[in-house]
């Protein structure tokens, strides 16, 4: 058995986290109840990878050990909608492919968030054809744009961090709002 006899010392350049604002006091903490919902959907998204191209191995890129998305609490890949919150749509989307990427997003479960991930997803690309859909937000909402052809995995980090402030700063109430429902019949999704 092995025994460190050198005193723990602390580094004095670690700056800590600041305490989520609230009532404190000793033992307790008071806080909305829509922050801590932020929050915890915010750390435990699990995203479906609906990659078509290119943009889908820049994605395995970033699920790889250099990258590392699981840190961001993304960790959990499900390819089954009902189990997941965020749509990740990477690559170039065909006309006849839009009515399925379309379902795919009805199935999936309350809140639910889309990152269009590269110039295919987000605008067509290259790609300025009668057979080609020209951005995927023809068909249902998107909340965030990652940018590139295709973008780096640094570049679908952000996206995800992006994402992440979205979820956290959202009303728990907003997905039961007049606006949002208004948004979704536009879609002709019910």
């Amino acid at each position: 058995m092995i025994h460190n006899k050198r005193p723990v010392t602390h580094n004095t350049n670690v700056k800590i986290v600041d305490m989520p604002e609230g009532h404190q006091g000793e033992g307790f903490m008071a806080m909305q109840l829509s922050k801590v919902v932020g929050l915890a959907r915010k750390n435990s998204i699990w995203p479906l990878p609906f990659a078509t191209s290119c943009c889908g191995i820049e994605f395995m890129a970033t699920m790889g050990s250099t990258y590392d998305l699981a840190r961001f609490g993304s960790e959990r890949l499900a390819f089954t909608p009902r189990q997941c919150d965020l749509l990740m749509v990477m690559g170039t989307i065909s006309k006849k492919m839009a009515p399925v990427l379309k379902q795919v997003y009805i199935q999936m479960a309350e809140p639910r968030w889309v990152i269009a991930v590269g110039a295919c997803a987000s605008s067509g690309g290259v790609f300025d054809t009668y057979s080609v859909l020209q951005g995927i937000d023809e068909v249902i909402p998107v909340d965030v744009y990652v940018p590139g052809c295709p973008p780096r995995p640094e570049a679908i980090i952000d996206g995800i961090m992006r994402i992440q402030d979205l979820v956290e700063s959202e009303s728990v109430r907003r997905r039961s709002s007049q606006e949002y429902q208004e948004l979704l019949a536009s879609y002709g999704i019910k």
